[in-house]
């Protein structure tokens, strides 16, 4: 049964199988294959970094991710940010996921997200915001199916795609 863990070594081989999964997608080319390769362990210290929100980038937030496995097997990853900016309010939102192509169309994303919202209650966050694209119909299925309620959809000047927003309440209002 797949579980979130925290990024660790341990997945190491199946991450970067996965890394080459996304790559022929154009998506995480910003992941260096040799560097992973060679120092996985000073990748897994910075996503600690992140979550801690140590050194970050001068716009980020702190974000904690998640990744979702089964055995040593990657299957995906949930990355929950702490806060909003300005430009995440417009797109990327609290929460981005990403399953590796070989293992889409199982459920994962959706049990994915169910398992990171408890995660974002502990962080404090009552309302999460998620975005995806508008002809992202697999995103908007998980989304809905996880109680997301959709709020607009707004075309961003950077965006050929338009952007939904959607918002998922994770504790009353008081």
């Amino acid at each position: 049964m797949p579980f979130l863990a925290q990024p660790s070594s341990l997945y190491k081989e199946s991450f970067i199988k996965a890394l080459d999964e996304f790559n022929h997608e154009d998506l995480w080319t910003d992941l260096d294959r040799v560097f992973l390769e060679n120092r996985f362990d000073d990748y897994i210290d910075e996503l600690s970094k992140n979550s801690k929100g140590l050194g970050l980038p001068l716009g980020w937030v702190p974000s904690t991710e998640y990744w979702l496995v089964e055995g040593d097997h990657f299957i995906g990853r949930i990355n929950i940010r702490h806060k909003l900016t300005k430009p995440l309010e417009s797109f990327g939102g609290h929460i981005g996921y990403e399953v590796r192509k070989s293992e889409r169309r199982r459920g994962h994303a959706k049990s994915m997200l169910k398992l990171a919202l408890p995660k974002v209650l502990e962080i404090g966050i009552k309302k999460v915001l998620i975005t995806c694209d508008s002809n992202n119909l697999a995103s908007q299925k998980v989304i809905k199916a996880c109680s997301g309620v959709f709020q607009d959809e707004t075309q961003l000047e950077d965006r050929e795609v338009p952007t939904q927003r959607y918002w998922i309440e994770l504790a009353p209002k008081d």
